[in-house]
């Protein structure tokens, strides 16, 4: 796509004529690649100069978002995320499964280049953000540049919201005073899971935004209100991340906590009828020697027995209610 003073010129711009349009500097391009493979990218860095340590950055699937600047362009990466439901529990809150769609690009004075390793990232969300602020287009690629980060980082605060939601709805679950099933305990895994996976493309976000930042020093004012503006979205993002990763061990030490308490109450509980039980062995044990005792072969024997039974079973019974042991 192509646009001149803020409006669209080309709405689809063929491979013959970007060389045309990227020596024209009153034009604005944008380039989109999908799924390229290591020809497609070798034929692009002969193209545009690149080095051979930026091909590999974009094939490689364990990179780090992060920017670099080079002589004439900046490189950067970031990860779009999203979640699904987990495949064992449904759509049931807190088992969803986190994703992440890598989006790298490269920055020129009058042209984007984004390249996506698959089409599981929205780009025709990043087009209608471009369309909605098309006054800005006029300030050149940082203004595609903005429209596209701010898309990924709105993407990491809807996974942050969906995960603080399923937060909440373990700590609702864990105060229901009954004990944690292995779904729950499954669960709290998931979620913790899911947030350290979260943690390290969120966290790098603050270097990328504050690379472009510190690499693009000559952005106009208005635009750079737009990037402190994002800039504040992503710490707001980071440091909610570090809290819902706080909370989860949190959640997950109260359950200890509370799995102690109860087996302490179950266990003062079993005592005390242990105490009580007690009682009636420990008297018609002694009635029943074989020796004289008050009462012996007289029928007030066994009324004495069943009297003392009932009478001390009661006052340890009432004193132990009264210790909330029972």
């Amino acid at each position: 796509m192509a646009w001149r003073d803020g409006a669209v010129v080309d709405a689809s711009v063929t491979i013959g004529e970007v060389g045309q349009v990227a020596n024209d500097p009153s034009q604005l391009l944008w380039l989109d690649l999908t799924s390229p493979t290591r020809e497609d990218m070798t034929a692009l860095a002969d193209h545009l100069g690149l080095s051979a340590t930026l091909v590999e950055d974009v094939l490689s699937p364990l990179e780090r978002p992060k920017v670099t600047r080079h002589t004439d362009h900046i490189f950067f990466m970031a990860y779009a995320t999203r979640l699904g439901p987990s495949a064992e529990s449904g759509t049931q809150a807190g088992s969803a499964r986190l994703t992440t769609s890598r989006v790298s690009g490269l920055v020129f004075k009058g042209a984007l280049v984004t390249i996506r390793e698959d089409d599981s990232f929205d780009i025709d969300e990043v087009v209608r953000r471009w369309a909605d602020n098309a006054d800005l287009l006029r300030y050149g690629s940082g203004a595609l540049l903005h429209g596209l980060l701010d898309t990924i980082v709105d993407s990491q605060f809807d996974t942050i919201q969906q995960l603080d939601d399923a937060m909440e709805d373990l700590e609702g679950e864990l105060f229901e005073n009954r004990g944690a099933n292995s779904a729950f305990l499954r669960t709290v895994y998931e979620l913790r899971k899911d947030l350290v996976q979260l943690r390290r493309v969120v966290l790098p976000m603050r270097e990328v935004v504050n690379g472009v930042l510190r690499h693009r020093p000559d952005e106009p004012t208005e635009l750079s209100r737009w990037y402190d503006d994002l800039y504040d979205h992503v710490l707001r993002a980071a440091e909610w991340t570090e809290s819902l990763r706080d909370m989860v061990t949190t959640v997950f030490e109260t359950n200890l906590s509370l799995q102690d308490t109860r087996l302490n109450t179950v266990m003062k509980k079993l005592a005390g009828w242990a105490a009580i039980i007690a009682v009636p062995t420990a008297v018609t044990g002694w009635f029943g020697q074989n020796v004289p005792y008050p009462g012996f072969g007289h029928q007030i024997g066994l009324w004495l027995a069943t009297g003392l039974i009932i009478g001390l079973s009661g006052v340890l019974y009432v004193s132990f209610r009264r210790r909330d042991w029972l």
